[in-house]
């Protein structure tokens, strides 16, 4: 096969057409929605709004109570048990030229893609907000592989856009946010 020929050869294989909707196990996160978290994740993304944490204040808007980022259940979904093994941790240690990405075994992760492209970039990132999490709420999480698309380079190189979906669930199974995260495979 000619040069030319394998650049403009499809890389949207019936294998990884497959992988679009498949879905990870859904994984409860460890521990629930608290005060205390809030507080630190407020400050973290330096948002002041008193929605958050001023609880006379929060009474008197739509809500009736103290609200909760939407974003915010994405960053619970790392946190790990004490006595759970870290991920990133073990994969150093398997590792030392790793990443803290790929390579990664994290509850509920989806398969890998079965393509001969290895280099990953961020394609972008999208939030929908159903409902506002709340103090209590333990959440759920589950990925899913929600598209997969094959575009062309400007080298003439086919490459893959790789969108995964992550649903953020309370105990009550109301969806509160949907995650997609796109990325380019080359």
């Amino acid at each position: 096969m000619t040069q030319e020929a394998q650049e403009t050869q499809s890389v949207l294989t019936p294998e990884v057409k497959a992988m679009i909707g498949v879905e990870g196990e859904l994984v409860e996160s460890w521990g629930t929605v608290d005060v205390e978290y809030l507080r630190r994740f407020t400050q973290a993304v330096m948002d002041p709004d008193p929605r958050y944490w001023d609880v006379d204040f929060a009474k008197t808007t739509h809500y009736g109570e103290v609200i909760v980022p939407p974003i915010m259940v994405s960053y619970m979904t790392g946190r790990i048990r004490p006595d759970q093994d870290d991920a990133i941790t073990k994969a150093f240690q398997e590792n030392p030229m790793s990443d803290g990405i790929g390579n990664v075994e994290r509850p509920g992760a989806l398969p890998e893609i079965p393509t001969h492209l290895v280099r990953t970039l961020n394609a972008g990132n999208e939030i929908e907000i159903f409902q506002y999490p709340s103090i209590g709420d333990v959440i759920f999480f589950q990925n899913r592989y929600h598209d997969i698309r094959e575009r062309v380079g400007r080298d003439g190189k086919a490459f893959l856009i790789i969108t995964r979906e992550v649903t953020y669930t309370n105990q009550n199974k109301a969806v509160l946010c949907i995650t997609r995260q796109s990325s380019i495979r080359r």
